[in-house]
């Protein structure tokens, strides 16, 4: 499925700037009641459209959103992507340990975006607070797919990928090694992969290409040799709507993927790599990619580096910096505001991030700490 073919149901309108949409705080259960009702009213005026042409106006679709939870799992990822299809893209798991708190909170967001099993799971890299939680998960849930770089490369990792190799050696669930340029066979979002396994796109995207301005202010980063250069980064597209996740891909790579050139161009929203660590998210990425709104998912006490945050906050079109904890290490100075923290300092209450994405390009933060939403708009 292409990216700008979107589920949808036709029904009438009478006006051009008639727009409107599901409303993308129910669950997928709620949207197919709501769909399979415009569907009915959409045929009877089909029917009187028929029978009366000359009283039928143009017709509208009414379009299914993309809905995106940023799962709090104390410093590590668990990134749940729900297309309008139904089918859904789990990025990483959390932590290994602590009485399945990571896979019951993600669990949980599962059951606020109304699905009951989990299509896809991608693995960036084998780190613990990455790929730890996965044989919890699959106790808690259905899984279909496992995605991820390949091998594990880092002797320190080992443990954790023999774990998670069981999984894929039990026989149950399919399996697919992503490479740079691959398509995931998502329905209803397009999931391009970046990067893997250490290797980055060579061919930039499309309307991509251009100098890169910032790597000359970009310091020629040390190349690091754990599993962290190898992850599966992947670009999300949804209509006119770029969203860009690197897993904990270090600055090296970036230097890598983004000079001369910049093989991505603009980005409408940045998972911050690495968590926000200063280790990652260089300004020869997040200077060039120039996204609009920036998701970090730290911890209390892991990532949200001072330096990091700086860099994503000076970046030229940023509207929005959302995190998932204050960061202790940032402190006042260098956190962004208050309203856009999920867990504020000395809270620990799984508060979660929602994105809800249309075709168009608008897309909402939803906190579940506030209650509020906050709404964007984009234009590259």
């Amino acid at each position: 499925m292409l990216a700008d073919e979107h589920y949808s149901v036709v029904i009438l309108k009478t006006s051009d700037k008639d727009v409107r949409r599901i409303s993308t705080n129910r669950t997928w259960h709620h949207t197919l009641l709501h769909a399979t009702m415009f569907l009915l009213i959409g045929l009877a005026c089909a029917s009187f459209a028929i029978a009366n042409p000359r009283a039928a106006p143009n017709p509208l679709r009414i379009y299914f959103p993309l809905q995106v939870y940023f799962i709090d799992v104390e410093g590590g990822q668990a990134t749940l992507f729900v297309a309008p299809t139904g089918q859904s893209l789990l990025i990483d798991t959390g932590w290994p340990g602590n009485n399945f708190r990571d896979a019951d909170r993600i669990i949980a967001a599962a059951k606020d975006a109304g699905i009951s099993k989990l299509d896809y799971v991608l693995i960036t890299h084998y780190h613990d607070d990455h790929v730890g939680g996965a044989p919890q998960l699959a106790q808690r849930i259905p899984i279909g797919t496992f995605i991820d770089h390949g091998e594990n490369r880092e002797p320190a990792a080992q443990k954790l990928y023999d774990a998670y190799k069981a999984l894929l050696d039990s026989g149950k669930y399919n399996h697919i090694v992503a490479k740079p340029g691959d398509i995931l066979p998502i329905q209803g979002i397009r999931a391009e992969v970046i990067t893997a396994d250490g290797a980055v796109i060579q061919t930039p995207l499309p309307g991509a290409g251009q100098p890169n301005p910032y790597c000359t202010n970009s310091p020629e980063p040390p190349a690091d040799t754990t599993e962290n250069p190898r992850s599966l980064g992947v670009l999300i597209t949804f209509g006119k709507l770029r969203i860009l996740d690197l897993g904990d891909l270090t600055a090296d790579k970036e230097r890598e993927l983004m000079c001369p050139i910049n093989r991505l161009g603009k980005i409408d929203i940045y998972i911050a790599s690495h968590h926000g660590f200063d280790q990652s998210g260089s300004i020869a990425l997040v200077h060039a990619i120039a996204p609009k709104v920036t998701i970090v998912d730290n911890g209390a006490k892991k990532g949200g580096s001072p330096s990091a945050l700086d860099i994503i906050k000076s970046s030229p079109r940023i509207d929005g910096v959302w995190q998932l904890h204050f960061s202790v290490e940032a402190g006042a100075a260098h956190n962004t505001a208050m309203d856009f923290i999920a867990n504020p300092q000395g809270t620990d209450n799984a508060n979660y991030l929602r994105l809800t994405a249309h075709p168009g390009g608008s897309f909402e933060v939803f906190s579940s700490r506030t209650k509020e939403t906050k709404t964007y708009s984009t234009s590259h």
